[in-house]
């Protein structure tokens, strides 16, 4: 008898399964493949990594992908990947072609014992996330190895129930996907006219009538008369220096992880850690400092932040963080109404370096950027009056948000309820 077929030892998530139901390691049904390709299948099948991958609806953010040269491990048709590496981010994909991963995704390939959409489900539930992530190593890039994955509970019903509970949640998962994607799309569509009002703000000011000059960059056009035209490293540093920091290693900071920082502004300071813990190996920032995502496609989703009300005034967070931090010439506001600037995130991105899913945006860029400079008095008038018309679309905006949350918190409900038998007429 094995360790979970033992109910009273069983999981919290997995305690009350019904009774008629099995229950074994995962390691007893699936198989960990770990198959190398060819140098011809390397050559001919498509290549996804953990990037590819959405977050608990295991759907492909790449339409099309392509061949690769990185280092992977095969896939087949109905084997299901998961990502060890921050398994908190729930990317799990049912694969429906032949393919090659990355070496951050475990292949996962079903027994006769449990169907393929089956597992799906019971590996992108809260529950058995939640279980795997307990267990992770490594601080700043937490992983789940084989050992670990493979020691956790799967619920092991008929294989017709299993039948039934997948395409029950099949069809009602893709319901909640749409109402979702409908919410998204009017996000979308906030953001883009946020974006325009504050691109318009920063690069022509609020004067329509002001007299122009050209400002000698394509991109920027004509500028007001009275403005100056400067690359962002006179009039501001990046990435500042810890040594400027007066507290103890026992005090608290904020800890910013890389999807604490929302689109277009948003900065969740749910985690707090003591100094000690963070102060190597993670980005330093303090209160009114600008946090820009380094990678894609974060940086071109307008992933960065105005850092306030952290903490004793400190953070430290994933070192794909850019900081910007303003000078006497250029408010901390309005540096961050600069970065979340269309041609900022055109132009950044066009300057990435690396490859496929982890192109990074240089320091170089941001120091060269050219940006129109008007005095601090008209930084303050752009800055009250773009704040006084974001807020109303952020009003409607943050509902939107929290409708999508729980849509999504019922989702993960639902999933969890049905891979454990809660739910009636589905056991």
């Amino acid at each position: 008898m094995s360790y979970f077929a033992r109910s009273d030892e069983l999981p919290a998530w997995v305690a009350d399964l019904p009774d008629s139901w099995g229950s074994n390691w995962l390691k007893w049904s699936v198989r960990l493949s770990t198959t190398r390709p060819t140098e011809e299948e390397q050559a001919q099948l498509p290549y996804i990594s953990n990037e590819d991958i959405a977050s608990w609806t295991g759907k492909l953010l790449n339409d099309g992908p392509k061949p690769a040269e990185s280092d992977g491990r095969k896939f087949q048709i109905d084997d299901v990947l998961l990502n060890k590496l921050r398994p908190y981010l729930a990317k799990v994909y049912h694969a429906d072609f032949d393919g090659v991963g990355s070496g951050e995704l475990l292949c996962l390939r079903p027994s006769d014992a449990v169907l393929p959409r089956f597992l799906f489900y019971v590996l992108a539930s809260n529950g058995f996330i939640d279980s795997i992530d307990a267990e992770t190593f490594g601080s700043k890039m937490p992983r789940a190895d084989w050992e670990i994955v493979g020691h956790q509970p799967l619920p092991l019903p008929s294989l017709e129930t299993q039948r039934r509970i997948a395409q029950f949640l099949d069809e009602k998962t893709a319901r909640i996907d749409g109402l979702i994607e409908k919410k998204r799309a009017l996000l979308e569509r906030l953001a883009e006219k946020r974006q325009a009002l504050i691109t318009r703000a920063v690069t022509k000011g609020l004067n329509l009538d002001a007299p122009m000059n050209p400002s000698g960059i394509d991109w920027l056009g004509d500028i007001p008369a009275h403005w100056a035209c400067k690359r962002l490293r006179f009039t501001m540093k990046t990435n500042p220096s810890k040594r400027e920091i007066t507290l103890s290693d026992d005090q608290l900071v904020s800890f910013v992880p890389m999807e604490a920082v929302g689109e277009y502004g948003g900065l969740k300071l749910d985690t707090e850690k003591e100094l000690g813990e963070v102060n190597n190996g993670y980005t330093y920032f303090a209160d009114n400092d600008v946090v820009v995502a380094k990678i894609t496609p974060c940086f071109e989703n307008g992933k960065s932040a105005l850092a306030k009300g952290l903490k004793n005034g400190v953070a430290f967070g994933t070192t794909e963080l850019h900081v910007l931090r303003g000078n006497k010439d250029l408010l901390s506001e309005y540096l961050f109404y600069v970065a979340t600037s269309h041609p900022f995130a055109k132009i950044g991105e066009s300057e990435m370096y690396g490859s496929g899913g982890q192109k990074r945006v240089p320091e170089s860029f941001l120091k060269d950027f050219r940006i129109g400079l008007p005095s601090v008095d008209e930084q303050c008038e752009i800055i009250e009056y773009v704040g006084s018309v974001n807020r109303r679309s952020d009003l409607q905006a943050k509902k939107t948000f929290e409708s999508i949350e729980r849509l999504e918190e019922y989702r993960a409900a639902l999933i969890t309820a049905a891979v454990t038998g809660q739910i009636g007429g589905l056991q």
